[in-house]
């Protein structure tokens, strides 16, 4: 399995945008890639979340990482993060 490895710019969202490395492993080895812009990829998957995320509860968090497949690694670029 090839490793993955988030860039230093998507570890820096990853408080403020409440994802977590483990999260964003599993939406890559379980979701299905599709194309994103510059020639990128990315991915989606819902986890049940049921807490506060800024002064609000919502029931689930989906993470959206947009990264590179390479040939030794997958990269991840950056990582978006939706509630609802």
């Amino acid at each position: 399995m090839k490793p993955i490895r988030l860039s230093k710019h998507a570890l820096g969202y990853s408080v403020s945008r409440g994802f977590t490395v483990a999260e964003i492993e599993e939406a890559i080895r379980t979701c299905a890639w599709g194309a994103a812009e510059l020639g990128r990829l990315d991915c989606r998957k819902d986890f049940p979340f049921g807490q506060n995320w800024n002064g609000k509860i919502y029931a689930t968090r989906q993470v959206r990482p947009v990264f590179v497949d390479e040939a030794e690694e997958t990269v991840v670029i950056t990582v978006y993060t939706y509630y609802f």
